[in-house]
């Protein structure tokens, strides 16, 4: 949700790159929105909302991905992608649990109370961006959440920008774990997503419904990014 770097891409005209291609028409909106709020003169105070706003996302990773898994078992005797789908969300569930409680500690080394964190009600902004995931895994396919796993996993923040933060903001390094580890982890869970893309036998639909996912959930990310930014 800051500025990205793409990871390995895979061969022209996969699935995967099908995913890129869509991504990389919009991704500016969301590559936009993260430089605002980096190069804010006001940066600093708007760290923790940012961080906030980020644990809102994060916290809805994991029961988003297994309602999307047994949604995706409950079909998969007859549907080869729904059963490839099950494993590969098997594995992700346990690579992404706990990822918000990072963002917690995150806060409290900013004197950031978790109980202030989880008291707050989330950004609506947020809301309709995770909402719209369960819409389409309940009642399309759950597929559709390949399209915001490949945005959120396959574009991690770099190195830079987070050294820019840090310089920035004033802050120690503890406030930025999280964002440090995703900015390692998710080259290989960018590989694992696209990789993943590429075993799917998709129908043209389920193809479109994964770029439909994505390209909204940059639209409503980045728009929950400016909201960050507009709160100083």
């Amino acid at each position: 949700m800051l500025a990205m770097r793409p990871v390995a891409s895979t061969s022209p005209l996969s699935n995967a790159e099908r995913l890129r291609g869509t991504l990389e028409l919009v991704l500016w909106k969301l590559s936009a929105a993260g430089e605002r709020l980096v190069k804010h003169p006001r940066v600093r105070e708007l760290y923790p909302e940012y961080l906030f706003t980020l644990h809102s996302v994060i916290r809805a990773s994991v029961p988003l991905m297994e309602t999307a898994r047994d949604r995706a078992r409950s079909i998969s005797a007859a549907d080869p992608v729904a059963a490839r789908l099950v494993e590969y969300l098997d594995e992700h569930i346990e690579e992404e649990r706990d990822h918000d409680e990072w963002l917690l500690e995150d806060l409290a080394s900013l004197g950031v109370d978790r109980s202030t964190i989880t008291a707050r009600v989330p950004s609506p902004t947020v809301a309709r961006a995770v909402g719209a995931q369960y819409y389409w895994v309940l009642h399309y396919h759950p597929v559709a959440l390949l399209g915001w796993i490949g945005l959120l996993e396959g574009y991690p923040p770099t190195p830079a920008t987070i050294d820019e933060l840090m310089a920035r903001t004033g802050y120690e390094l503890q406030a930025f774990r999280t964002l440090s580890a995703h900015a390692e982890l998710d080259i290989g869970h960018g590989d694992e997503i696209f990789a993943t893309l590429d075993q799917l036998p998709l129908t043209a639909e389920q193809s479109e419904v994964i770029g439909l996912s994505a390209m909204s959930s940059v639209d409503l990310l980045a728009h929950a990014l400016d909201e960050v930014t507009r709160s100083a």
